[in-house]
């Protein structure tokens, strides 16, 4: 342990063994809260766990310092995220960060779970944004896991379960729910959470038999469908492997360094939006996220859409929305190329016609005056992220659902782009790297607002604006001002029939 006065510390006792974590503040002083990082909730996934069901970590002797981030299953260069999401090396990735205002004394405080994005196959829990500072402010205890990404999560393997980092996601649960109690949280009161693959993570939970006794609400910023098929998983992974030289199995794929599956995987699923940037966006709408949990008609039995339509986690609140210009500069590098192209003429050229077109257009007049590469752009955005909400709204029924936009645009991109809603729901403005996002005056009465909500959803299961309902659209639209607004995903309902 660093030489510090003990005073600093602070030791819980866990199932696994005991666990000293860190006091930022004064353990007595208003807003108080101590910080346990890297608490491992599985064994190291590597050797022959590489390619494993996770398994649950065996009991440690003495106190195990949790001082510092743990290993992530990201490795290297994370790309293009607008998070700060730092890799950290080792093998032990399959950890989880607890952060409370209550270590000791048995308080039973609602929890908040939390599980990062980044497409699957990349994203950190040991970003500065994610902290549970702001709402352990709150008396809401937070816990951010790590799962295993990419082709080690989520590939097709011929002698391996599939949804190895599904599997992760259900073992750091019912982590939490074995152990939270310890750190001053209420295991009978843990909403899920997360952010874009994070988002679809939530969702995915939410719509799986498996998981409905691992918590109790769930809140879904930016989420994105996670639903390839298992004849798609192993398409992609027969490639993968031909690609290499070996047999799809345990023991061939074992026998490739992380590295090169690392290099393999980027190569095999890199949308080309450069040379014909329209062909290339067209398989990614159509193909969606390469590794993603799979649909195996067991651990997860079918997509969340039809899970939900059948009833499926409708005794749980949801929360569930996006910014409105999540993916809208996907185009931006092929601006000039695309300048003279008539609009009509790409979304043809992407599938996109009929009556469902000329309605979509009519609605979205605002966007076509930013020129064809950001209104394709738009169109993206509506297609992956607004309209897949919408959706997941409708399907609902008459469950609990709440409905919200975040509107605000971002001084930086003169959109409200994605990841741009993170740092006011985590209340972290003077974090690391917001300014790159949010500018260097972020609005605090925005972060209030979102933050505050999803505090109320997290204590009293609902956010504080009308529920959802077919008739209506009630939505919460975050912006300076925020406001209520009827039927606020109207410009993306010509796609539900498209």
């Amino acid at each position: 342990m660093p030489e510090q006065s003990a005073a600093e510390y602070v030791v819980v006792e866990t199932a696994s063994g005991s666990v000293r974590g860190r006091w930022r503040g004064a353990p007595e002083s208003p807003g108080a809260s101590a910080a346990f990082l890297g608490i491992p909730f599985a064994e190291a996934p590597i050797g022959d766990l590489r390619f494993a069901a996770p398994v649950a970590h065996r009991r440690w002797d003495g106190v195990l310092d949790a001082l510092e981030y743990g290993a992530t299953a990201q490795r290297g260069d994370p790309g293009v995220t607008l998070i700060p999401e730092p890799s950290i090396p080792g093998d032990s990735t399959l950890n989880v960060n607890v952060f409370t205002p209550a270590p000791v004394g048995g308080a039973a405080l609602p929890v908040m779970v939390y599980i990062h994005g980044g497409g699957f196959f990349a994203g950190s829990p040991a970003s500065p944004w994610y902290d549970g500072a702001a709402f352990n402010r709150d008396d809401v205890v937070t816990v951010s896991i790590s799962y295993r990404l990419g082709f080690d999560g989520f590939g097709w393997i011929e002698d391996a379960p599939l949804n190895r980092g599904v599997l992760d996601w259900l073992l750091a649960l019912e982590w939490v729910r074995d152990n939270v109690g310890a750190f001053g949280g209420d295991p009978a009161r843990v909403t899920i959470a997360g952010q874009s693959a994070g988002g679809g993570a939530v969702l995915t939970l939410l719509a799986m038999p498996a998981a409905q006794s691992l918590f109790t609400a769930a809140y879904c910023v930016s989420g994105v469908a996670a639903q390839a098929s298992v004849v798609d998983a192993e398409k992609f992974a027969r490639r993968l492997a031909a690609a290499a030289g070996v047999e799809p199995t345990r023991a061939g794929l074992s026998a490739l360094s992380e590295e090169r599956i690392l290099e393999l995987q980027q190569q095999l699923t890199s949308p080309e939006l450069e040379g014909d940037p329209v062909d290339g966006l067209r398989s990614f709408i159509d193909g969606g996220l390469t590794l993603t949990p799979v649909i195996d008609g067991d651990l997860v039995p079918r997509t969340a859409l039809a899970a939900f339509a059948e009833g499926v986690g409708a005794d749980k609140p949801l929360v569930l929305g996006t910014t409105d210009d999540e993916f809208s500069m996907v185009l931006d590098v092929a601006k000039r190329q695309l300048r003279w192209v008539p609009a009509g003429y790409l979304f043809g050229k992407l599938g996109f016609r009929g009556a469902a077109r000329s309605a979509y257009r009519a609605a979205n007049r605002d966007v076509a005056k930013r020129g064809t590469a950001r209104f394709i752009g738009h169109y993206l955005t509506d297609r992956m992220f607004r309209v897949y909400a919408l959706r997941i709204a409708q399907a609902r029924g008459a469950a609990p659902t709440w409905l919200y936009r975040f509107s605000w645009r971002s001084p930086n991109f003169g959109i409200a782009v994605h990841c741009n809603d993170v740092p006011f729901f985590f209340d972290c403005l003077a974090a690391d790297k917001v300014d790159a996002i949010a500018g260097d005056r972020p609005p605090q009465a925005l972060a209030d607002d979102i933050h505050g909500a999803a505090v109320r959803f997290v204590r009293d299961s609902d956010p504080g604006w009308p529920r959802y309902a077919a008739e209506r659209g009630e939505t919460r639209v975050f912006d300076t001002p925020s406001t209520v607004v009827l039927d606020g995903y109207a410009e993306v309902r010509p796609l539900l029939t498209a």
